[in-house]
């Protein structure tokens, strides 16, 4: 349908998972495609897999706990691509830590990697289509456990949690520049880091995947597909003037009580 024709996306955490799906779903749509990722083999190899599609693409080492590289990440787009016209930021960090036991460590790798890291990308791709006076699009990937979520989740919940606050806080800000800032609360989906979190930290086997789904209002778990193309219709004109929403990408509905 050619949603993103001709727009410069930026991925961050798009080497796998629901990342790597909005990489392909934009790239699909006409985008010139950037990913960022800690792991340079799975981010050349799906650059390669764009690429020989018939897409550009590029790959930049990032590790986004890293706020400077947040930042470097954008400017290493704009340089290469003349702007950036949206950004997704779908890395999360989702290692496990009760109210208890949690550790300041762990508290501030999450806040790191799941708040700060999308802040200052969002801060380096506003400052770049403020300067041009050109309108842009943003995407966060949040988590639907943002509004309690399970006691394992502790510092996880708190590092999401605030990325809606931030979400709604820059869309407001900026809604007079055209940037539109949304946000989107996605449950269980089947991911490889999915199945490396049950493994870890849940000894789980290799019927996870059965067993979860036989507990879901829909007999499955979401797919990264399914939630990359909303979130590229989010990121495109098709989606109108929404701006500052964080939608509940979800089978369970929020506040609902059997």
């Amino acid at each position: 349908m050619g949603l993103l024709d001709d727009k410069v996306v930026l991925v961050n955490g798009g080497t796998q998972g629901v990342g790597a799906a909005v990489a392909r779903a934009a790239a699909r749509e006409g985008a010139v495609v950037a990913v960022t990722g800690r792991r340079p083999q799975p981010g050349e190899a799906l650059v390669a897999e764009l690429t020989a599609a018939g897409a550009e693409a590029l790959f930049l080492r990032a590790d986004l706990a890293d706020a400077e590289r947040s930042r470097g990440a954008v400017a290493e787009v704009v340089a290469a691509r003349g702007r950036i016209d949206c950004l997704v930021n779908a890395a999360g960090l989702t290692s496990r830590g009760t109210l208890l036991d949690t550790t300041p460590e762990l508290f501030d790798q999450h806040i790191a990697v799941n708040l700060r890291a999308p802040f200052f990308a969002m801060q380096a791709a506003v400052a770049d289509m403020v300067a041009r006076g050109a309108p842009g699009s943003i995407v966060n990937v949040i988590t639907s456990s943002a509004h309690g979520g399970q006691p394992f989740l502790a510092p996880y919940v708190a590092a999401k949690a605030g990325l809606i606050g931030l979400t709604r806080n820059a869309a407001h800000a900026h809604r007079f520049d055209r940037i539109r800032i949304n946000g989107l609360n996605i449950g269980w989906t089947e991911t490889e880091g999915e199945d490396a979190t049950q493994r870890t930290f849940h000894g789980a086997g290799d019927d996870w995947r059965e067993r979860a789904a036989a507990r879901l209002p829909m007999g499955r778990l979401g797919r990264p597909d399914e939630i990359a193309d909303f979130v590229v219709f989010l990121l495109s004109e098709r989606s109108g003037v929404v701006t500052g929403s964080v939608i509940e990408w979800d089978q369970n509905v929020l506040g609902g009580l059997d």
